[in-house]
């Protein structure tokens, strides 16, 4: 578990980088929000989160695996981390910000993702 990173992953590397490219500044995991946010655009008032797909137990491939050892704890552990997501995100809509949640999945198409932020950033 030591080993896990929390913060500077491939996936948040990506998505930091493509929207850098677009010309827009932002802070990083700002902890006066909910969650602390991956990236967080206060001009914008507009939220990135970047999950991983196995901790955040997204629908795609990645998310649906389960582990062999110890099933009964990680799937508690993993459970923790969705509902802690629905939280996060309910309270940062309520103090007015637009989130958007890119999934690590995503990542690996750069052009389809770096639409979708464009999307997300333009409107």
């Amino acid at each position: 578990m030591q080993a896990i990173r929390g913060h500077g992953t491939r996936p948040e590397r990506v998505v930091r980088s493509l929207v850098h490219g677009m010309g827009c500044r932002f802070r990083l995991h700002r902890r006066d929000l909910p969650g602390a946010p991956d990236l967080v655009l206060p001009r914008h008032r507009k939220a990135i989160l970047v999950h991983g797909c196995y901790w955040h137990m997204h629908r795609c491939r990645f998310g649906r695996v389960t582990p062999r050892t110890n099933a009964e704890f990680w799937e508690q552990k993993r459970q923790g981390n969705v509902e802690r997501d629905r939280r996060n995100l309910r309270r940062l809509r309520r103090l007015g910000w637009e989130v958007l949640v890119v999934w690590e999945c995503q990542t690996r198409d750069a052009g389809r993702l770096e639409g979708r932020l464009r999307e997300f950033l333009e409107g």
